[in-house]
């Protein structure tokens, strides 16, 4: 399985350890607002389990994202494109306690450049609330623009959300300026 450093991270795919800050996560109200809603733990429990049956599905999904100096799980982070998905999508949901470090962008800098460079996908979008403004930030920040609305498949038919995206040709423009800048930290 697949497992990428970054000057300040470590992604791979998640298991079993992760459920403790996993479930912490997605316990938050703030965090979880636009990804669905609090989470029982054993709801939580089942959305990891999904997690780490996608990685057996299919080339790649969310990362488990760990943070080298405390080794702590601080998020999920990549690229997920679940059965009728309606993009090739790199998402991403941070604990709280590692929001506003820049963890967030440092993981996704990568994530995106493994879905074009490693997938091989022709486009990346991140799926996202028009109310959702912390994400659009993180969206923005990685180069995607705000595109057309988009409708969620089965139970998530009810989740407006709006596709920010970027082509691997925008991407190439701009991805050794974002790993450069993530090598200076």
């Amino acid at each position: 399985m697949t497992t990428i450093e970054t000057p300040r991270l470590v992604l791979r795919p998640p298991c079993l350890a992760d459920f403790g800050r996993w479930a912490q996560m997605h316990g938050d109200p703030v965090t979880m607002e636009h990804l669905g809603g609090v989470q029982a733990p054993s709801d939580a429990w089942r959305g990891l389990a999904m997690m780490i049956g996608a990685w057996a599905l299919s080339p790649a999904a969310m990362f488990s994202v760990i943070e080298k100096s405390t080794l702590d799980w601080i998020g999920r982070i990549g690229p997920w494109q679940p059965h009728q998905w309606p993009v090739t999508e790199v998402g991403w949901g941070v604990h709280p306690e590692a929001q506003g470090k820049g963890l967030a962008f440092e993981a996704a800098v990568y994530s995106v450049d493994f879905a074009f460079e490693t997938l091989g996908w022709e486009r990346v979008d991140h799926l996202i609330a028009d109310a959702n403004t912390r994400s659009q930030a993180l969206a923005a920040r990685l180069g995607a623009v705000a595109g057309e609305n988009k409708s969620m498949p089965g139970a998530l038919a009810a989740y407006q959300v709006r596709a920010w995206g970027q082509t691997r040709a925008e991407w190439a423009g701009r991805r050794q300026s974002l790993l450069e800048g993530l090598q200076v930290r």
